[in-house]
């Protein structure tokens, strides 16, 4: 004669309502995948949130004259950066639910590098210029910037290699070599496009993730001491040798160390933006009350965006901003360390790292405290390609968390 189990389980019991007949795991899993909301890394989507919403009220105040004045709507960089944003953030969420060890793939890894890495030496070549830069191509009504792409496959490319080469670091053609030959192919077509700030970024990206991913320290540090004596040199040829299309780097040495040597010319817009600052004082002339932004700071949307921050929210706003990159920042290095495996630690480490130098070159070059770049302050500054694949790569990091806490 058959026992009665006694333990409460039931085959039989289905799920009925949203589910239909369904059996109870099957349902569950319909529901999780219904409301991709159950599992996201709650306090980090909220502070990406406040980012967001803090950033795009900015930006549509410090463009407001700008948008008046060149294309008769005031409101024209704010809807566009809205359209970005929207798609940005349903891209974001559609993303947290994509497993990311589908980066893990040699085909995927290698070809995305590469791939970027070739149109970003066709944008220098052939690309939209403007301010002699050539860093944009214009597809149809997108203006696109592949360098900021390139920096994302640059990161995972990274990861892959770090990941798989890990047990075979004791030898310096495994634990060197590859990621000083990409750093280097990446510095050099960068240069190509006048993008200083896009060389220190890619630089100090790389040199985080490898530190981070287990290099030995003595070939670390040999590297670095060797790596530092390399781009002197490197740096002084392109200089000396490159004439014209090189010298803009010594222009904007000089602009730092004296910001009022040319207030009309070379150095107007750092002059401006440590007006802005300045007029400020503690807590600002009020939101929408900048003077600055009447045409008198460039970019002031885009790079010098900080600047305005702190002239009509003052100090305070200032360190309500760079509070929430802080947070930002400590919120990613414990998602990596939460992360399933060592890729999607590095890849993490990767993102934040990238976000985080962002943000402090750009703060840095607004209050003068670095040589003019021309960075963009994450989630703040003005621009599509930029604000979308950001929040792609906060997709990325709601899924590590995402990963990092399941059951194994």
């Amino acid at each position: 004669m058959a026992k009665k189990r006694t333990d409460g389980h039931n085959p039989s019991i289905v799920v009925k309502g949203l589910s239909g007949n369904k059996p109870v795991a099957q349902a569950r899993k319909s529901l999780n995948f219904r409301f991709i909301f159950s599992e996201i890394d709650k306090p980090f989507f909220i502070l990406m949130l406040v980012l967001l919403v803090f950033g795009i009220t900015m930006m549509f105040s410090a463009s407001f004259a700008s948008s008046i004045y060149e294309h008769g709507d005031g409101y024209f960089y704010l809807k566009k950066q809205l359209i970005f944003a929207i798609v940005g953030v349903i891209a974001m969420l559609i993303i947290s639910t994509i497993d990311y060890h589908f980066l893990q793939n040699t085909k995927v890894a290698y070809l995305s590098f590469l791939g970027t890495l070739a149109l970003t030496l066709f944008t220098a070549l052939f690309g939209v210029s403007t301010a002699d830069a050539s860093r944009w191509i214009i597809i149809g009504p997108i203006r696109l910037q592949p360098s900021e792409i390139l920096k994302i496959t640059y990161i995972i490319i990274f990861a892959y290699i770090l990941a798989v080469n890990f047990p075979k670091f004791k030898s310096w053609k495994y634990s060197i070599l590859p990621f000083a030959t990409i750093m280097g192919v990446v510095a050099i077509i960068l240069a190509l496009q006048r993008h200083l700030s896009a060389i220190m970024l890619v630089v100090i990206i790389g040199i985080t993730m490898m530190f981070v991913g287990g290099v030995p320290r003595k070939t670390f540090w040999t590297f670095i001491g060797a790596g530092v004596l390399v781009v002197c040199v490197f740096a002084l040829i392109l200089i000396v040798a490159g004439g014209g299309k090189f010298s803009y780097v010594l222009t904007r040495f000089e602009s730092w160390r004296d910001p009022f040597s040319d207030i009309s010319g070379d150095t107007a817009q750092t002059y401006q933006g440590l007006l802005a600052i300045g007029s400020g004082g503690w807590f600002g002339l009020g939101f929408g009350n900048s003077r600055q932004k009447y045409l008198y700071l460039p970019e002031s949307q885009n790079d010098f965006i900080f600047s305005i921050v702190c002239e009509e929210l003052g100090f305070i706003g200032a360190m309500v901003v760079i509070l929430l990159f802080v947070m930002f920042v400590f919120r990613g290095f414990f998602i990596a360390t939460k992360a399933k495996d060592r890729f999607g630690m590095l890849l993490a480490t990767g993102i934040v790292t990238q976000i985080g130098i962002q943000a402090f070159l750009n703060i840095a070059v607004s209050c003068n405290a670095f040589p003019n770049t021309g960075i963009s302050l994450p989630f703040f500054s003005y621009g599509g390609t930029a604000l979308m694949l950001q929040l792609a790569e906060v997709g990325v990091l709601l899924n590590i968390s995402r990963q990092g806490r399941m059951k194994k």
